[in-house]
C-alpha cells in the first residue's frame, strides 16, 4: 500500500467508516477544517489510540513498540484509581513497556499472560489505556470533568509520540 499525500478530511472520513468508527467520531472529523488542525485540537486520547492502533501494523509487530509505550504512559494516568493490590496492573504495564523499548526477553505470550492474570484479578485497567484511566475514573466516583481532564491529558501524551496524524494508505 501506498500512502496519500495530503489527505483530505473526506479522505479521512472515508478511512474511517471503513475501519469501523463510530460515528461521533465521524461526525467530528466533518467539523474540522483539515486532518493536521484535527489531530491537533483533539480532547479525547482514547480516540487517538483506536486510531494508531488501527494503523500501525499486525498487534505484536515490532511497529507497535512505539504505540505500546505510548498507550502504557496513558495507562499510567489511572494509578491514583487502581485497586490497592495492583501488582497485576503494575507488572502488565512493566512488561509492556519493556516489550515497547525491544527488550527480546518478553514475548508476547508473557505479555498475553502477564495482560490475563491483569483482567483476572479484576484489573483490566491497564490492558485498554487512555479509556481505562478515564474508566476508573468515573468508577471512583470522580467527577465527570476528571474523566474528561484523563482524556484531554492522555490525548496530549500521545500528541508527544506521535505530533502528526498517522500516514492513510491506498486500500
Amino acid at each position: 500500500m501506498t500512502a496519500i499525500a495530503d489527505p483530505t478530511i473526506d479522505d479521512w472520513i472515508a478511512a474511517l467508516k471503513t475501519i469501523g468508527a463510530c460515528s461521533l467520531a465521524v461526525d467530528w472529523l466533518r467539523e474540522q477544517e483539515s486532518c493536521e488542525q484535527a489531530w491537533a485540537t483533539c480532547k479525547r486520547g482514547d480516540d487517538m489510540l483506536w486510531l494508531l492502533g488501527r494503523l500501525s501494523g499486525e498487534p505484536g509487530s515490532v511497529a507497535r513498540r512505539k504505540l505500546v509505550l505510548c498507550a502504557c504512559e496513558c495507562a499510567r494516568l489511572a494509578t491514583p484509581y487502581w485497586p490497592k493490590d495492583s501488582s497485576a496492573i503494575a507488572t502488565c504495564l512493566e512488561l509492556a513497556e519493556r516489550w515497547g523499548r525491544g527488550d527480546e526477553s518478553v514475548s508476547p505470550k508473557i505479555l498475553r499472560a502477564a495482560a490475563g492474570a491483569a483482567y483476572a484479578a479484576d484489573e483490566a485497567y491497564a490492558a485498554d489505556a487512555a479509556d481505562a484511566a478515564a474508566g476508573a475514573a468515573y468508577a471512583a466516583g470522580a467527577a465527570g470533568a476528571a474523566g474528561a481532564g484523563i482524556l484531554k491529558t492522555a490525548a496530549d501524551i500521545v500528541r508527544k509520540h506521535y505530533p502528526e496524524p498517522p500516514a492513510l494508505e491506498k486500500p
